[in-house]
């Protein structure tokens, strides 16, 4: 089973967010204290990052050049937003793939709050686009590749913050859509876990998140921003007890994503059959397929000396 266990574990989830120093500053995750505000987000090319400032009357919005930091473009929007997480390991998002849409979200000050806010944005001029009020608690997930479309977190149980559903919303109708997204392959099962890390396509169609499984099995949420619909893969053979140093980071030039701890690849996913791979595995294929060609090697060249006839030797003989 899989990705949407039930655990006893929430609880412990629920204490940590209430203990977290209620004032500080944080974004849609369901815990407080959590702001990649002013480390922002970027392109995958790197060339500039979008951050958020507090400000007097509201908040500063800024693109800032990631080569020498030149403020390439500012706004000022009344209300208070930031950049939002995606991921406990401070992954940010909100960027859409085409780099014309960037979205912000309210910072929490509790778990549940009754409302959330988002703010959309064009860019790279960052003019107004519009305001998202949804009644409950969401954080931000993720947005199609042309920004026409967000994904959200919808919690659905005020004791437990790892219960939630996927939910998109259409910004051209300014809609929510009645049915939450889901794998068409465990329909039957509930959502549960806290999202560790994240992992984008460059293109920004396809976002991978880590989740720890709440106690259950650890997945990664393969979610197609284009089409609205998501995979959930199963990861059995991760250690449970160092889930929160993993990390996740696209590799082979988007060919596979990769599930990291520090330097080591403990497995991956191929992103085109989201079939997982050992990573122990891929780092001795090739050492392996190489000794097999040198055996291969000796063997045909031993066969060979064998089969040769022996030379010819001159009659001596008077």
């Amino acid at each position: 089973m899989t990705c949407m266990r039930r655990v006893a574990l929430a609880g412990i989830v629920v204490a940590v967010s209430a203990v977290i120093v209620p004032s500080a500053a944080a974004d849609g995750l369901p815990v407080l204290g959590l702001d990649v505000g002013s480390s922002g987000v970027a392109a995958p090319e790197g060339l500039a990052r979008y951050v958020t400032i507090p400000a007097t009357g509201g908040t500063l919005v800024e693109r800032i050049r990631q080569d020498g930091g030149q403020v390439l473009a500012t706004s000022l929007f009344p209300g208070t937003f930031t950049i939002p997480a995606v991921a406990y390991d401070a992954s940010a998002g909100g960027l859409s793939g085409d780099r014309r849409t960037l979205v912000l979200i309210e910072p929490r000050t509790s778990f549940p709050r009754a409302t959330t806010k988002l703010l959309v944005l064009r860019t790279p001029a960052l003019r107004y686009r519009a305001t998202v009020t949804l009644h409950g608690d969401f954080s931000f997930d993720a947005v199609s590749p042309g920004g026409r479309r967000l994904y959200l977190i919808q919690y659905v149980s005020a004791q437990d913050p790892t219960r939630y559903a996927v939910r998109s919303y259409d910004l051209s109708s300014m809609r929510l859509d009645p049915k939450p997204v889901i794998d068409p392959l465990k329909a039957d099962e509930k959502m549960r876990g806290q999202p560790l890390s994240r992992a984008a396509s460059a293109d920004g169609r396809w976002a991978y998140t880590l989740y720890d499984g709440a106690g259950g099995t650890p997945f990664v949420h393969a979610l197609d921003t284009a089409r609205g619909t998501a995979r959930c893969i199963d990861l059995d053979e991760l250690d449970r007890t160092a889930l929160w140093r993993l990390s996740l980071h696209m590799t082979d030039g988007g060919r596979s994503v990769s599930v990291v701890n520090g330097t080591n690849e403990v497995l991956s996913v191929d992103t085109a059959t989201l079939r997982v791979e050992s990573g122990h595995a891929r780092a001795w294929w090739p050492i392996v397929t190489l000794a097999a060609l040198v055996a291969a090697v000796f063997v045909l060249a031993a066969a060979l000396v064998r089969r040769r006839p022996d030379p010819l030797v001159p009659d001596l003989a008077p």
